[in-house]
Protein backbone atom coordinates (compact mmCIF):
# COMPACT_ATOMS: atom_id res chain seq x y z
CA UNK A 1 0.00 0.00 0.00
CA UNK A 2 1.75 3.43 -1.02
CA UNK A 3 -1.27 6.13 -0.22
CA UNK A 4 0.67 8.74 1.44
CA UNK A 5 -0.85 10.10 4.96
CA UNK A 6 -1.67 7.16 6.04
CA UNK A 7 -0.93 5.85 10.00
CA UNK A 8 2.02 3.93 9.66
CA UNK A 9 -0.01 1.04 12.15
CA UNK A 10 -2.56 1.32 8.59
CA UNK A 11 -0.02 0.32 6.35
CA UNK A 12 1.22 -2.39 8.77
CA UNK A 13 -1.56 -4.05 8.84
CA UNK A 14 -2.81 -7.89 7.64
CA UNK A 15 -6.12 -7.59 6.06
CA UNK A 16 -8.86 -10.01 6.56
CA UNK A 17 -9.01 -12.89 4.83
CA UNK A 18 -12.58 -14.37 5.09
CA UNK A 19 -13.92 -17.74 4.50
CA UNK A 20 -15.42 -18.27 0.43
CA UNK A 21 -18.94 -17.88 -0.03
CA UNK A 22 -21.20 -20.57 -1.28
CA UNK A 23 -21.69 -17.84 -3.91
CA UNK A 24 -17.84 -17.45 -4.47
CA UNK A 25 -17.68 -21.27 -4.88
CA UNK A 26 -20.12 -21.46 -7.27
CA UNK A 27 -19.13 -19.04 -9.74
CA UNK A 28 -15.72 -19.79 -9.44
CA UNK A 29 -15.79 -24.04 -9.28
CA UNK A 30 -19.23 -24.49 -11.22
CA UNK A 31 -20.98 -26.24 -8.47
CA UNK A 32 -24.47 -26.83 -8.16
CA UNK A 33 -23.89 -28.23 -4.46
CA UNK A 34 -21.63 -26.42 -1.86
CA UNK A 35 -21.76 -26.68 1.71
CA UNK A 36 -20.05 -23.83 3.98
CA UNK A 37 -18.60 -25.05 7.21
CA UNK A 38 -15.88 -22.60 7.09
CA UNK A 39 -17.07 -19.74 9.44
CA UNK A 40 -18.84 -20.97 12.07
CA UNK A 41 -22.06 -20.05 11.46
CA UNK A 42 -25.06 -21.72 13.02
CA UNK A 43 -26.68 -23.15 10.51
CA UNK A 44 -30.52 -23.18 11.88
CA UNK A 45 -31.06 -19.49 12.34
CA UNK A 46 -32.20 -17.54 12.21
CA UNK A 47 -34.97 -18.57 14.35
CA UNK A 48 -38.60 -17.75 13.63
CA UNK A 49 -39.64 -15.57 15.99
CA UNK A 50 -36.28 -13.48 15.90
CA UNK A 51 -37.08 -13.27 12.24
CA UNK A 52 -40.73 -12.58 12.65
CA UNK A 53 -39.39 -9.83 14.76
CA UNK A 54 -36.70 -8.55 12.14
CA UNK A 55 -39.31 -8.14 9.33
CA UNK A 56 -41.90 -6.06 11.77
CA UNK A 57 -39.27 -3.88 12.45
CA UNK A 58 -38.27 -3.14 8.97
CA UNK A 59 -40.82 -0.69 9.35
CA UNK A 60 -38.80 1.29 11.71
CA UNK A 61 -35.79 1.05 9.49
CA UNK A 62 -35.81 4.81 8.72
CA UNK A 63 -35.38 5.70 12.33
CA UNK A 64 -32.39 5.23 14.66
CA UNK A 65 -32.60 2.75 17.60
CA UNK A 66 -33.20 3.23 21.19
CA UNK A 67 -29.51 4.75 22.25
CA UNK A 68 -30.33 2.79 25.76
CA UNK A 69 -31.11 -0.16 24.39
CA UNK A 70 -33.07 -0.50 27.92
CA UNK A 71 -35.16 -4.07 26.55
CA UNK A 72 -31.97 -6.27 26.02
CA UNK A 73 -30.26 -4.92 28.60
CA UNK A 74 -32.66 -6.14 31.42
CA UNK A 75 -33.10 -9.37 29.47
CA UNK A 76 -28.75 -10.00 29.00
CA UNK A 77 -28.36 -8.76 32.67
CA UNK A 78 -31.05 -11.29 33.96
CA UNK A 79 -29.20 -14.58 32.19
CA UNK A 80 -25.76 -13.44 33.36
CA UNK A 81 -26.46 -11.97 36.82
CA UNK A 82 -25.05 -8.77 36.52
CA UNK A 83 -27.02 -5.31 36.63
CA UNK A 84 -27.75 -2.93 33.13
CA UNK A 85 -25.00 -1.13 34.22
CA UNK A 86 -22.51 -3.55 33.73
CA UNK A 87 -24.02 -4.14 30.03
CA UNK A 88 -22.61 -2.38 26.70
CA UNK A 89 -24.47 -3.19 23.25
CA UNK A 90 -22.26 -3.29 20.44
CA UNK A 91 -21.97 -3.82 16.49
CA UNK A 92 -21.10 -7.41 16.05
CA UNK A 93 -18.86 -8.81 18.67
CA UNK A 94 -16.04 -7.18 16.58
CA UNK A 95 -17.56 -3.62 17.61
CA UNK A 96 -16.87 -4.40 21.14
CA UNK A 97 -13.24 -5.47 20.49
CA UNK A 98 -12.46 -2.49 18.40
CA UNK A 99 -13.78 0.04 21.50
CA UNK A 100 -11.07 -2.47 23.89
CA UNK A 101 -8.15 -0.79 22.12
CA UNK A 102 -9.80 2.54 21.97
CA UNK A 103 -10.35 2.61 25.99
CA UNK A 104 -7.11 0.79 27.24
CA UNK A 105 -4.73 0.63 24.50
CA UNK A 106 -1.40 3.74 24.04
CA UNK A 107 1.17 3.97 21.66
CA UNK A 108 3.59 1.93 23.25
CA UNK A 109 2.14 -0.85 25.54
CA UNK A 110 2.28 -4.08 25.25
CA UNK A 111 -0.75 -6.43 24.58
CA UNK A 112 -0.29 -10.62 25.67
CA UNK A 113 -1.67 -12.59 22.77
CA UNK A 114 -1.49 -16.45 22.41
CA UNK A 115 -0.04 -17.24 19.52
CA UNK A 116 -2.91 -19.20 17.75
CA UNK A 117 -5.95 -17.66 18.40
CA UNK A 118 -8.17 -15.12 16.73
CA UNK A 119 -6.08 -12.63 14.60
CA UNK A 120 -8.16 -9.58 15.06
CA UNK A 121 -6.67 -9.52 18.26
CA UNK A 122 -3.27 -8.71 16.85
CA UNK A 123 -4.43 -5.83 13.89
CA UNK A 124 -6.71 -3.80 16.84
CA UNK A 125 -3.73 -3.96 19.08
CA UNK A 126 -1.31 -2.98 16.14
CA UNK A 127 -3.29 -0.65 14.93
CA UNK A 128 -3.08 1.20 18.35
CA UNK A 129 0.26 1.13 18.18
CA UNK A 130 0.84 -1.31 20.67
CA UNK A 131 3.42 -3.51 21.21
CA UNK A 132 2.38 -7.40 20.41
CA UNK A 133 3.89 -10.26 22.57
CA UNK A 134 2.85 -13.55 21.22
CA UNK A 135 2.56 -16.12 24.24
CA UNK A 136 3.36 -19.95 22.33
CA UNK A 137 0.41 -22.36 22.88
CA UNK A 138 0.81 -25.22 25.26
CA UNK A 139 -0.02 -27.77 22.21
CA UNK A 140 -3.87 -26.64 21.39
CA UNK A 141 -4.58 -25.01 24.10
CA UNK A 142 -4.15 -21.12 25.96
CA UNK A 143 -0.94 -21.44 28.14
CA UNK A 144 -1.97 -18.96 31.50
CA UNK A 145 1.20 -19.77 32.79
CA UNK A 146 2.61 -18.20 29.88
CA UNK A 147 0.82 -15.27 29.74
CA UNK A 148 1.62 -14.60 33.10
CA UNK A 149 4.95 -15.05 32.89
CA UNK A 150 4.85 -12.61 30.16
CA UNK A 151 3.23 -9.85 31.94
CA UNK A 152 5.65 -6.61 32.70
CA UNK A 153 4.96 -3.51 34.06
CA UNK A 154 4.22 -2.35 30.51
CA UNK A 155 1.43 -4.68 29.97
CA UNK A 156 -1.61 -3.03 29.17
CA UNK A 157 -4.31 -5.70 28.07
CA UNK A 158 -4.33 -9.40 27.44
CA UNK A 159 -6.50 -10.84 24.87
CA UNK A 160 -7.97 -14.39 26.08
CA UNK A 161 -10.54 -16.44 23.27
CA UNK A 162 -12.04 -18.92 25.83
CA UNK A 163 -13.27 -21.05 24.34
CA UNK A 164 -10.74 -20.91 21.78
CA UNK A 165 -10.87 -20.51 18.11
CA UNK A 166 -9.41 -22.14 16.33
CA UNK A 167 -8.54 -24.98 18.38
CA UNK A 168 -12.21 -25.07 20.44
CA UNK A 169 -10.53 -25.81 23.85
CA UNK A 170 -10.68 -23.83 27.13
CA UNK A 171 -8.67 -22.31 29.78
CA UNK A 172 -9.43 -23.38 33.58
CA UNK A 173 -11.80 -20.97 35.53
CA UNK A 174 -9.00 -21.23 38.52
CA UNK A 175 -5.97 -20.60 36.60
CA UNK A 176 -7.35 -17.28 35.09
CA UNK A 177 -8.58 -16.63 38.44
CA UNK A 178 -4.57 -17.04 40.02
CA UNK A 179 -3.80 -14.75 36.68
CA UNK A 180 -5.42 -11.37 38.23
CA UNK A 181 -2.68 -11.53 40.62
CA UNK A 182 0.20 -11.42 38.24
CA UNK A 183 -1.57 -8.47 36.81
CA UNK A 184 -0.53 -4.46 36.84
CA UNK A 185 -3.30 -2.61 38.44
CA UNK A 186 -3.53 -0.87 34.76
CA UNK A 187 -3.74 -3.82 32.81
CA UNK A 188 -6.56 -5.63 31.75
CA UNK A 189 -7.95 -9.04 30.45
CA UNK A 190 -10.59 -9.42 27.50
CA UNK A 191 -12.25 -12.51 27.76
CA UNK A 192 -13.79 -13.03 24.31
CA UNK A 193 -16.71 -15.59 25.26
CA UNK A 194 -18.18 -15.95 21.81
CA UNK A 195 -18.73 -19.62 21.79
CA UNK A 196 -19.10 -19.85 25.49
CA UNK A 197 -22.52 -21.58 25.57
CA UNK A 198 -21.30 -24.50 23.71
CA UNK A 199 -19.58 -25.36 26.36
CA UNK A 200 -20.57 -26.29 30.17
CA UNK A 201 -21.19 -23.36 32.34
CA UNK A 202 -18.59 -25.49 34.94
CA UNK A 203 -15.69 -25.05 32.47
CA UNK A 204 -15.81 -21.68 31.87
CA UNK A 205 -14.78 -18.64 34.84
CA UNK A 206 -17.40 -17.10 36.52
CA UNK A 207 -17.66 -13.55 34.93
CA UNK A 208 -20.45 -12.05 37.09
CA UNK A 209 -18.61 -12.61 40.35
CA UNK A 210 -15.32 -11.37 38.76
CA UNK A 211 -16.58 -8.44 37.62
CA UNK A 212 -18.70 -7.65 41.18
CA UNK A 213 -15.29 -8.51 43.08
CA UNK A 214 -13.79 -5.51 40.78
CA UNK A 215 -11.38 -7.60 38.50
CA UNK A 216 -9.62 -5.52 35.15
CA UNK A 217 -12.14 -7.97 33.00
CA UNK A 218 -13.90 -7.29 30.07
CA UNK A 219 -16.31 -10.20 28.78
CA UNK A 220 -17.43 -9.68 25.39
CA UNK A 221 -20.34 -12.10 23.77
CA UNK A 222 -22.10 -12.28 20.28
CA UNK A 223 -25.43 -13.29 19.35
CA UNK A 224 -23.57 -14.93 15.70
CA UNK A 225 -22.94 -17.98 17.47
CA UNK A 226 -25.19 -19.67 19.45
CA UNK A 227 -28.05 -17.33 18.58
CA UNK A 228 -28.11 -17.71 14.77
CA UNK A 229 -27.85 -14.15 14.12
CA UNK A 230 -24.56 -13.56 11.99
CA UNK A 231 -25.46 -10.94 9.51
CA UNK A 232 -27.30 -9.07 12.09
CA UNK A 233 -23.92 -7.76 13.72
CA UNK A 234 -25.37 -7.79 17.30
CA UNK A 235 -22.21 -8.27 20.47
CA UNK A 236 -22.23 -6.68 24.00
CA UNK A 237 -19.95 -6.49 26.49
CA UNK A 238 -19.73 -7.07 30.40
CA UNK A 239 -17.76 -5.37 32.67
CA UNK A 240 -17.63 -2.79 35.56
CA UNK A 241 -20.04 -0.07 35.56
CA UNK A 242 -17.12 2.26 34.80
CA UNK A 243 -15.93 0.64 31.74
CA UNK A 244 -19.08 0.43 30.43
CA UNK A 245 -19.59 4.16 30.60
CA UNK A 246 -15.70 4.41 28.86
CA UNK A 247 -17.11 2.01 25.76
CA UNK A 248 -19.92 3.67 25.10
CA UNK A 249 -18.21 7.26 25.27
CA UNK A 250 -15.80 5.48 22.58
CA UNK A 251 -18.21 3.90 20.63
CA UNK A 252 -20.35 5.19 17.61
CA UNK A 253 -23.65 6.42 18.91
CA UNK A 254 -26.67 4.07 17.95
CA UNK A 255 -23.69 1.24 17.70
CA UNK A 256 -26.35 -1.70 16.79
CA UNK A 257 -28.91 -1.88 14.19
CA UNK A 258 -32.91 -1.94 15.26
CA UNK A 259 -33.26 -5.41 12.94
CA UNK A 260 -30.33 -6.72 15.06
CA UNK A 261 -31.81 -5.49 18.51
CA UNK A 262 -35.02 -6.92 17.66
CA UNK A 263 -33.52 -9.95 16.71
CA UNK A 264 -31.64 -10.50 19.71
CA UNK A 265 -34.46 -9.27 22.15
CA UNK A 266 -36.79 -12.37 20.16
CA UNK A 267 -33.97 -15.50 21.19
CA UNK A 268 -33.58 -14.33 24.47
CA UNK A 269 -37.47 -14.46 25.05
CA UNK A 270 -39.35 -15.99 22.81
CA UNK A 271 -37.34 -18.09 20.35
CA UNK A 272 -35.13 -19.61 23.70
CA UNK A 273 -36.61 -23.38 23.22
CA UNK A 274 -36.02 -23.31 19.18
CA UNK A 275 -32.43 -21.74 20.05
CA UNK A 276 -31.49 -24.73 22.93
CA UNK A 277 -33.40 -27.61 20.39
CA UNK A 278 -30.66 -26.02 17.78
CA UNK A 279 -27.78 -25.83 20.32
CA UNK A 280 -28.62 -29.63 21.33
CA UNK A 281 -28.47 -30.71 18.23
CA UNK A 282 -25.06 -29.36 17.11
CA UNK A 283 -23.70 -30.18 20.37
CA UNK A 284 -25.04 -34.43 19.57
CA UNK A 285 -23.06 -33.50 15.95
CA UNK A 286 -20.24 -32.25 17.17
CA UNK A 287 -20.11 -35.85 19.07
CA UNK A 288 -20.83 -37.84 16.05
CA UNK A 289 -18.74 -35.70 13.74
CA UNK A 290 -15.77 -36.53 15.90
CA UNK A 291 -16.12 -40.07 16.32
CA UNK A 292 -16.37 -40.35 12.70
CA UNK A 293 -13.15 -38.17 12.45
CA UNK A 294 -11.41 -40.29 14.72
CA UNK A 295 -12.73 -43.38 12.92
CA UNK A 296 -10.50 -42.01 9.67
CA UNK A 297 -7.72 -41.67 11.74
CA UNK A 298 -7.65 -38.46 12.69
CA UNK A 299 -6.38 -36.66 15.72
CA UNK A 300 -9.24 -34.65 17.04
CA UNK A 301 -8.98 -31.89 19.86
CA UNK A 302 -12.01 -32.06 22.02
CA UNK A 303 -14.08 -29.03 21.00
CA UNK A 304 -16.24 -26.78 23.41
CA UNK A 305 -17.80 -25.06 20.50
CA UNK A 306 -19.69 -25.36 17.69
CA UNK A 307 -16.44 -26.17 15.16
CA UNK A 308 -14.19 -28.87 15.16
CA UNK A 309 -10.89 -28.47 15.21
CA UNK A 310 -8.51 -31.75 14.03
CA UNK A 311 -5.04 -32.86 12.99
CA UNK A 312 -4.53 -34.79 9.75
CA UNK A 313 -1.50 -36.14 7.94
CA UNK A 314 -1.86 -34.12 5.15
CA UNK A 315 -1.02 -30.27 4.51
CA UNK A 316 -4.19 -28.18 5.43
CA UNK A 317 -3.96 -26.19 2.20
CA UNK A 318 -4.24 -28.69 0.02
CA UNK A 319 -6.92 -30.91 1.77
CA UNK A 320 -8.92 -27.91 2.06
CA UNK A 321 -8.30 -27.11 -1.67
CA UNK A 322 -9.34 -30.57 -2.25
CA UNK A 323 -12.50 -30.66 -0.65
CA UNK A 324 -13.31 -27.02 -1.93
CA UNK A 325 -13.32 -29.17 -5.33
CA UNK A 326 -16.04 -31.17 -4.20
CA UNK A 327 -18.33 -28.35 -2.89
CA UNK A 328 -16.75 -28.52 0.53
CA UNK A 329 -15.77 -25.54 2.51
CA UNK A 330 -13.33 -25.57 5.70
CA UNK A 331 -10.43 -23.77 7.49
CA UNK A 332 -7.53 -24.94 7.12
CA UNK A 333 -5.22 -24.01 10.26
CA UNK A 334 -1.66 -23.66 8.75
CA UNK A 335 -2.15 -19.56 8.60
CA UNK A 336 -2.43 -20.30 12.72
CA UNK A 337 0.86 -22.50 12.81
CA UNK A 338 -0.79 -26.15 12.86
CA UNK A 339 0.25 -26.97 9.13
CA UNK A 340 -2.08 -30.03 9.07
CA UNK A 341 -5.22 -29.06 10.99
CA UNK A 342 -8.60 -28.44 9.90
CA UNK A 343 -11.21 -26.29 11.37
CA UNK A 344 -14.67 -27.43 10.55
CA UNK A 345 -17.95 -25.82 11.71
CA UNK A 346 -20.41 -28.65 12.96
CA UNK A 347 -23.59 -28.40 10.35
CA UNK A 348 -26.91 -29.97 10.21
CA UNK A 349 -26.70 -33.79 9.83
CA UNK A 350 -26.96 -33.63 6.20
CA UNK A 351 -24.50 -30.84 5.62
CA UNK A 352 -22.21 -33.54 8.26
CA UNK A 353 -22.80 -36.17 6.32
CA UNK A 354 -21.58 -34.42 2.82
CA UNK A 355 -18.34 -33.32 4.47
CA UNK A 356 -17.44 -36.55 6.21
CA UNK A 357 -18.24 -38.12 2.97
CA UNK A 358 -15.82 -35.91 0.88
CA UNK A 359 -13.20 -35.82 3.88
CA UNK A 360 -13.36 -39.71 2.87
CA UNK A 361 -12.79 -39.65 -0.55
CA UNK A 362 -10.28 -36.73 -0.19
CA UNK A 363 -8.25 -38.69 2.15
CA UNK A 364 -7.89 -41.53 -0.54
CA UNK A 365 -7.27 -39.87 -3.20
CA UNK A 366 -4.06 -37.96 -1.23
CA UNK A 367 -3.38 -41.13 0.39
CA UNK A 368 -2.82 -42.76 -3.43
CA UNK A 369 -1.32 -39.45 -4.79
CA UNK A 370 1.18 -39.37 -1.85
CA UNK A 371 2.34 -43.42 -2.62
CA UNK A 372 3.57 -42.06 -5.78
CA UNK A 373 1.24 -41.75 -8.38
CA UNK A 374 0.66 -38.58 -8.42
CA UNK A 375 1.13 -34.54 -6.58
CA UNK A 376 -1.78 -32.42 -5.44
CA UNK A 377 -2.02 -29.23 -5.83
CA UNK A 378 0.52 -27.17 -4.02
CA UNK A 379 -0.60 -23.85 -2.48
CA UNK A 380 0.62 -21.31 0.03
CA UNK A 381 -0.39 -20.80 3.60
CA UNK A 382 -2.16 -17.34 4.01
CA UNK A 383 -3.11 -15.31 7.10
CA UNK A 384 -6.12 -16.66 8.76
CA UNK A 385 -8.69 -15.66 11.60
Amino acid sequence: MTVKGLRPEVLSMETYVPGKTIEEVRRELGLERVVKLGSNENPYGPFPKALEAMMKELAEANRYPDIAFEEIKGLLAKLHGVTQKNIAISHGAEGMLQAMGKCFISPGDEVLIPSATYGLYREISRLMGAKVVNIPMNGYSTDMKGIANAVTDRTKLVWICNPNNPTGTVIDPESLEKFFMALPEDAWVVLDEAYAEFASPEELPDRARLISEGKNLVSVRTFSKAYGLAGARLGYGMAREEVVTAIDTVSEPFNANRLGIAAGVAVLTRDREACERARALILTERERVSQHLQAMGMSVVPSRTNFIFFDTPFHAENLAEELLYRGVIVRPCGGWGYQGAIRVTVGTEEENDIFLAALKETVETMREKDSGTGSHREVEDGPVR
